[in-house]
């Protein structure tokens, strides 16, 4: 199965968002930063390798929060494995995207985001997944496994 490790950048109490080119499939739709993960390398590994391709980001500190399978139609299922990525150096940049957006996780509900993201970006939304560690019990995330 093939895992792609999808970032979940921070700053100000917002998150990145990146919406795809319309030349590129699923062109025009909302997506967070990351990409496949290949052979040899953890999901970490290419989530810093990712955000270094698309973004010019180096992340720094980052911990996996969420893990689950998503089967577009017609597609074998992926595993997408979302990390909170805390702190970075650099400042994201870059043409691999039409846009990006800082957003308040309230407000990702209102953009269209591909549909393997839905999942994430309500739980988001709902206040799961970017709060700290010592967080009540029902805000800690529980990965599953891909």
């Amino acid at each position: 199965m093939t895992t792609v490790a999808v970032a979940l950048l921070e700053r100000e109490g917002k998150v990145l968002i990146c919406r795809r080119r319309n030349d590129q499939a699923h062109g025009g739709k909302w997506e967070f930063p990351g990409g496949k993960v290949e052979p040899g390398e953890t999901p970490g590994q290419a989530l810093v390798r990712e955000l270094g391709e698309e973004l010019g980001v180096f992340a720094e500190a980052f911990e996996e929060v969420c893990r689950y399978e998503y089967a577009y139609p017609g597609k074998p299922a992926i595993c997408l494995a979302f990390f909170r990525v805390d702190r970075y150096a650099g400042s994201p940049h870059g043409a691999q995207f039409a846009d990006l957006k800082w957003e308040s996780c309230k407000a990702l509900p209102t953009y269209d985001f591909l549909e393997g993201d839905e999942r994430i970006v309500r739980e988001l939304s709902e206040g799961l997944h970017l709060t700290a560690t010592d967080s009540p019990p029902s805000h800690r995330p529980s990965p599953a496994v891909c």
